[in-house]
C-alpha cells in the first residue's frame, strides 16, 4: 500500500453541538462514504460566564474522540484533516481540551476561524448539491450561523455569526420552556445579530437557497413526515412554531419525523433560521447535500475539484456500474433532441428539468448491473441507495422515477407523487425518456431515425418520421404500437406515421 495512491481520507469537525467524522473513499472520479461517526457532544453547552469550557464537556469531547481514533490509524498523515469551530473558537481554556485531544487522536487539530468554516461550508455544498449559478448557503450550528452567497464554487459574501442552537436554547428557551414570548426574543435578537450584514446580501442575490446541516435537515424530515413538499418556506416554518408552542416544553416536543436527537435543540435553530427568512426575504430553502466535512473532503482531492458536478457524478457512475458510455450518450442526445422540440410547446425549460432528463438518460441501464429482469426496478433501488452528487434530494426523486419508468408499465401513482414538479412535467419527462430509449434500440448511430415530435396538448405527441421509414423497419412500428398501449393504460396519446 503506497501513500501516494492511497484513497482513503477523513474529516472530523468538532463542532459546538457534535462531533462528526466522515470516511471516504475515491473512487472513479466520485466519493464513496465509507464511515460515518456522529455523537451528541454539545461542547457549547458547556461554555462557563467567564468563557472557560467546563470539565464535563471537556470529558464528553474527549470520550468521543477516544472513538473517532481507532479509525485513523491506518491512515496517512496528509489525508486526514481535524478541525475545531465556534465553540473552541469562543473557549478561553481550549489550550487545555487541545493538548489532550491532539495526544488521543495523533493529529493535529486547526481551530478555523468562522470566515474559513464558511467557506468550507459553501465548498461542500457547491459540490454535493445543485449546480445553480448562484447561492444561499445557511447553516445553523451549535454555538455560530454560516451565511455564505456565492457563484458557482466561489464564495463571494462570507459572515459567520455568534448565533447557535445551543447557546440559544440557554439563553431563550430556559428550562425548556416554549412559548410566543421566549420565541420572539429568540427571533428578535438573531435579527439584531444580522443587522447591519444584510445590504450585501440583498444586492447579491441568488437563484437557489440551501440550508446545510441539523436544522434545516431536521425541518425536511417533519414537513416529508407531513406529506408535505420538502421545500422550506416561511409559511411552514411559522406552521411549525406554532405547533412547538402548542407542546409547551421541550421535554412533551413531539412533531411528526422530529428525531429524538434533533430535539433538543430544534426550537432554538427554528427561531433563528425564522429570523434568517425575514431579514433576507427568502421566498424557499432547499436542504444542501453537504457542509463542512464534505467540504474538507473535496478540498483534500485534487481530482475532485472539476467544476461540473453533476457531469463528474455521471461519470462515475459509468464507470462504477460499467455502463454502455456511448449508448448512454446516444439515448440522451436522442431525449435532448425531443426536448428541444417540445420544449416551448410544453413549458419544460423550469426546474432544471433538461439536466435531470439527461441524467436519467445517461443512467437508465444501470439496472442491468443486477440483472436485466426488471432493470427499471433494479435502477430504482441502486439510484434510491446511492448519493447523486449535484441534484438536490428534490431532483434526485424526479430522476429515480424516470428511470424506474423508462420501459414497460408505466407506475403513474409515482409519477403523481414528484414534489419538485406538477405531474405533469414529471410525466413528460417520462415519455421523452422511454421514446429516446426505444428509438436508440439498435444501439449504433448509422440507423438512428429521423424523426419530428409535435404536440398540440399537453399529454399527446406525435411522431413523423420519414416516408416509407416504418414500413421498412417492421420491428420498430411494433415497438412503437407496444409503447402506444402502455401510454394509452395512462391516459396519455401517442401517435406516429
Amino acid at each position: 500500500m503506497s501513500e501516494p495512491s492511497y484513497p482513503i481520507y477523513a474529516a472530523i469537525d468538532l463542532g459546538s453541538n457534535s462531533f462528526h467524522m466522515l470516511i471516504v473513499r475515491s473512487v472513479e472520479g466520485s466519493v464513496q462514504t465509507i464511515g460515518k461517526i456522529k455523537r451528541k457532544v454539545r461542547l457549547a453547552a458547556g461554555l462557563q460566564e467567564n468563557g472557560e469550557l467546563d470539565e464535563a464537556a471537556m470529558a464528553r469531547g474527549l470520550d468521543c474522540l477516544s472513538l473517532f481514533a481507532e479509525r485513523l490509524q491506518d491512515l496517512p498523515r496528509k489525508n486526514v484533516r481535524i478541525v475545531g469551530t465556534a465553540a473552541l473558537r469562543i473557549a478561553t481554556n481550549r489550550d487545555v481540551f487541545l493538548e489532550k485531544a491532539e495526544a488521543i487522536l495523533g493529529h493535529r487539530i486547526d481551530i478555523i476561524s468562522g470566515e474559513e468554516e464558511a467557506k468550507l461550508i459553501y465548498v461542500g455544498v457547491a459540490h454535493t448539491s445543485g449546480t445553480s449559478i448562484t447561492k444561499l448557503v445557511i447553516d445553523i450550528g451549535g454555538a455560530s450561523t454560516e451565511i455564505v452567497a456565492g457563484e458557482r464554487f466561489e464564495p463571494k459574501i462570507v459572515n459567520s455569526l455568534n448565533i447557535g442552537c445551543v447557546t440559544y436554547k440557554q439563553n431563550y428557551f430556559i428550562n425548556g420552556e416554549i412559548n410566543h414570548r421566549n420565541f420572539e426574543q429568540a427571533i428578535k435578537a438573531a435579527q439584531m445579530a444580522l443587522s447591519g450584514k444584510l445590504q450585501p446580501y440583498l444586492s447579491f442575490g441568488w437563484q437557489a437557497c440551501l440550508g446545510a446541516s441539523g436544522t434545516p435537515q431536521a425541518l425536511q424530515e417533519i414537513l416529508i413526515a407531513s406529506g408535505e413538499s420538502e421545500m422550506i418556506t416561511l409559511e411552514k416554518l411559522l406552521k411549525i412554531k406554532q405547533a412547538a408552542i402548542d407542546c409547551g416544553n421541550i421535554d412533551n416536543l413531539i412533531l411528526p419525523g422530529l428525531l429524538e436527537e434533533r430535539r433538543p435543540v430544534f426550537v432554538s435553530g427554528l427561531a433563528i433560521l425564522i429570523a434568517i427568512f425575514q431579514a433576507l426575504h427568502i421566498n424557499y430553502m432547499v436542504v444542501a447535500g453537504g457542509a463542512l466535512r464534505e467540504g474538507m473532503i473535496y478540498s483534500m482531492i485534487p481530482c475532485l475539484q472539476q467544476h461540473d458536478i453533476r457531469q463528474r457524478t455521471l461519470l462515475s457512475f459509468i464507470g462504477r456500474y460499467q455502463l454502455d458510455k456511448e449508448h448512454a450518450y446516444r439515448v440522451r442526445d436522442t431525449a435532448l433532441k425531443l426536448f428541444d422540440q417540445l420544449e416551448l410547446h410544453w413549458s419544460l425549460d423550469q426546474h432544471d428539468s433538461k439536466a435531470i432528463l439527461e441524467a436519467a438518460a445517461v443512467l437508465h441501464e444501470v439496472g442491468l448491473a443486477i440483472d436485466f429482469k426488471s432493470a427499471a426496478r433494479h435502477g430504482e433501488y441502486i439510484l434510491s441507495n446511492t448519493a447523486i452528487p449535484g441534484f438536490s434530494l428534490a431532483q434526485r426523486k424526479l430522476l429515480i422515477s424516470i428511470v424506474r419508468n423508462y420501459k414497460d408499465d408505466i407506475d403513474l401513482m409515482q409519477i403523481n407523487q414528484q414534489t419538485m414538479t406538477s405531474p405533469i412535467l414529471a410525466g413528460q419527462l417520462t415519455r421523452l425518456l422511454r421514446l429516446a430509449v426505444l428509438l436508440t434500440m439498435r444501439r449504433k448511430d448509422e440507423v438512428l431515425p429521423h424523426v419530428k415530435a409535435i404536440s398540440h396538448g399537453l399529454d399527446d405527441i406525435h411522431l413523423k418520421f420519414d416516408d416509407n421509414w416504418l414500413a421498412q423497419h417492421p420491428l420498430m412500428d411494433s415497438e412503437l404500437s407496444q409503447e402506444h398501449t402502455y401510454q394509452a393504460k395512462v391516459k396519455w396519446q401517442l401517435t406516429f406515421e
